[in-house]
């Protein structure tokens, strides 16, 4: 995901940090000057969704506008798997060790 916050408050005119927490504020989310700057200038690892809900009533957009799915990274991580594995499964084939029954059939 990439986070848009800056570009959608310079979409409402608000070019500042400052300028976006004073007008949180006034929405009723007093957020710190550390966590305004942590979302201003970089991809919050957490958000809790009340203040999605402020931030969005404050820039009169929708969490998809903040939120942009990158579906390209995902399938970057995806590990690469052997054209053999899609072929065919291997055989499930229980292990009996000492004392165990056989499954029921």
């Amino acid at each position: 995901m990439r986070w848009n916050l800056r570009m959608k408050a310079a979409e409402r005119g608000i070019w500042k940090s400052a300028e976006m927490r004073r007008r949180l504020a006034e929405a009723g989310l007093d957020i710190s000057a550390g966590k305004m700057s942590g979302l201003w200038t970089g991809t919050p690892t957490t958000i809790r969704l009340d203040d999605l809900d402020v931030i969005c009533e404050v820039l009169q957009c929708e969490p998809t506008d903040l939120l942009i799915r990158e579906p390209e990274k995902v399938a970057q991580r995806r590990p690469a798997q052997p054209e053999e594995q899609n072929a065919t499964a291997p055989a499930v084939v229980p292990r009996l060790g000492r004392n165990r029954t056989a499954p029921p059939a």
